[in-house]
């Protein structure tokens, strides 16, 4: 399997901070991009989209509750439950997929948003150090992890 270029890791920092930006008229500050270990330190809401057919791996988006409530906020959303936000972090990371679609081609398969509550370490499964991109929004952190390696 192919690792992923800088272009490639490009387009999910530009995908979640054009997310944030529209979503919240505020732009998210980049705090860092670097290798992680295989577990995976995560936020209270995550959201999980794994890819096949010439990727293989996933995408982690995984934000703190005080974040993910802000956001729904700010859209005028008044269902602040677990389970709303659980959904908020999940479309968030599905938006990043199909992102990621419209650059890395058709043949990109991408799942349904598995959706997890917990700080619980994530594990990666594709490489043994997954890249993680830390952002701050609005004195929050959050992470997005991507986990994928190309096929061919």
């Amino acid at each position: 399997m192919a690792t992923l270029n800088e272009t490639d890791l490009k387009l999910f920092v530009d995908s979640i901070r054009n997310y944030l930006l529209v979503t919240t008229r505020q732009e998210p500050q980049i705090t860092s991009a670097f290798l992680g270990t295989a577990d995976i330190e995560a936020f209270e809401f995550n959201g999980i989209v794994t890819f096949s057919g010439s990727h293989n791996g996933h995408v982690i988006v995984s934000m703190p509750d005080k974040l993910v409530r802000e956001i729904l906020l700010l859209q005028h959303e008044t269902d602040l439950r677990d389970s709303n936000l659980l959904d908020t972090v999940g479309e968030i990371a599905n938006t990043l997929a199909g992102n990621a679609r419209k650059t890395l081609g058709s043949e990109l398969e991408i799942s349904v948003p598995v959706k997890v509550q917990g700080t619980q370490g994530m594990k990666a499964r594709v490489r043994q150090r997954p890249y993680v991109i830390t952002l701050r929004w609005n004195h929050y952190s959050a992470m997005v992890c991507v986990d994928m390696d190309r096929r061919h």
